[in-house]
């Protein structure tokens, strides 16, 4: 395959927190690797990306917006010389009146930037799946989407959780931009999702045909995240799961965690950043568990490849998860996984981990409570974990998966005009 041009769109990117920045920066690395040249269009949060040593490169586009969700001051009202246009007038009017512009306000600056998209061969849209996309489209652009998971099922499960029907409503115009999403991805000829689940689920919810979605799961850097030199600290649990949103069944844990505490030494370490008002520290303080639970953020991969490695088990206790990066990261640390059957965790994790059923914290604290008595079988997890990794998760697999994608594409336009 000859050196592609190619555009790489991520309406956000945080660099240690979430799969978008971690997805654009390692996949944009691998693909220079290739011999590939990517330009990354981000807006804030940007991401950390890595300089490559030929044939291919990355660099950083900035796609400003008025980052009314920064984390120092979220949905924040700019001042009017920070405005700029009538995009930006739509991302703050939106946000007034309770939605989430920003999948569609990128989408259009990114467009803009792009123009008629003849300076690229492919644009590869993470996750944002804005109407800028089909004005790109319509030009004959190639166009590939990747969709982690569609955010239908994230609204549903708030909205399920919520406690008034006031929060409901206001839940659902939070994700109004979700028929957005689907109009478009059902537009575009190429999906990329990361596992069978999210491709059924893609399919169902989307609408999207299921021979227009092809399947390459996320890889993870084996170098970085591997089994530990040190010894594990007994009686420490870690997840990446402190998101006071329900879907991450953050609560869940804890409430385990409290029922473990009560009978022997435990510490759960979380990565992330809960709101300090939010359910997740009430339910800590309810629960009187202070001592037992910390919480750490912003991590470097080698940071948090240290802290996987420092645990006896890693917990992902979430109600749905596309793919589950955090769930590979610890299985390559040799930690094993105790992970909810639900979503796309049993084809991620299959027999190198414990599944129990999401939602339960019961079911929960006894499948951690046998694993912390077993050193054994914990022994035995953790390395087909790391097997099961190497084997399966690799990011250079993920680029050359993915760039096969994009010659589709490319003749599928060229066919097309």
């Amino acid at each position: 395959m000859p050196p592609l041009r190619i555009a790489l769109l991520s309406y956000r990117s945080k660099p240690h927190c979430g799969g978008q920045g971690v997805y654009v920066r390692h996949l944009s690395r691998e693909l220079a690797r290739l011999g590939h040249h990517v330009d990354v269009y981000s807006g804030q949060p940007y991401p950390d990306l890595d300089e490559v040593d030929g044939p291919g490169s990355v660099r950083l586009v900035e796609v400003p917006s008025l980052d009314l969700y920064r984390d120092d001051d979220p949905f924040r009202t700019p001042n009017l010389s920070e405005w700029r246009g009538l995009v930006d007038a739509l991302e703050v009017s939106t946000m007034w009146t309770g939605g989430f512009p920003e999948p569609l306000t990128f989408s259009l600056r990114a467009a803009q930037l792009l123009g008629g998209g003849s300076a690229y061969d492919v644009v590869h849209d993470n996750q944002s799946l804005g109407y800028g996309l089909l004005a790109l489209h319509r030009r004959g652009v190639p166009i590939v989407a990747t969709i982690h998971h569609p955010i239908t099922v994230d609204r549903d499960l708030e909205v399920a959780a919520a406690p008034t029907r006031l929060k409901r409503l206001s839940l659902r115009r939070w994700y109004a931009f979700t028929r957005m999403q689907a109009r478009v991805a059902r537009r575009l000829p190429r999906i990329v999702t990361v596992s069978r689940n999210s491709a059924g689920d893609i399919a169902r919810e989307f609408g999207v045909a299921p021979g227009a979605i092809s399947v390459i799961p996320v890889g993870v850097d084996t170098e970085v995240f591997r089994p530990p030199a040190a010894p594990r600290v007994p009686g420490r649990i870690v997840s990446v799961a402190s998101s006071d949103s329900p879907i991450k069944g953050a609560r869940v844990l804890i409430e385990a965690v409290a029922k473990l505490a009560t009978e022997r030494d435990v510490e759960l370490v979380m990565v992330g950043r809960p709101k300090e008002d939010g359910p997740v520290l009430r339910l800590i303080d309810q629960l009187s568990i202070g001592e037992r639970v910390r919480f750490v953020s912003d991590l470097s991969d080698e940071a948090l490849a240290q802290l996987l490695g420092s645990a006896e088990v890693a917990v992902v206790p979430s109600l749905y998860e596309g793919f589950s990066i955090p769930a590979v990261e610890a299985m390559a640390c040799a930690t094993p996984v105790v992970a909810s059957r639900a979503g796309a965790l049993p084809e991620v994790v299959a027999d190198c981990g414990v599944l129990v059923k999401a939602g339960d914290p019961g079911e929960l604290a006894r499948a951690l409570d046998d694993l912390l008595d077993d050193p054994a079988r914990r022994d035995r997890l953790g390395r087909a974990g790391r097997d099961r990794v190497s084997a399966n998760y690799s990011w250079v697999h993920v680029a050359a998966a993915t760039a096969d994608v994009y010659a589709d594409a490319i003749e599928d336009a060229r066919a097309h005009r």
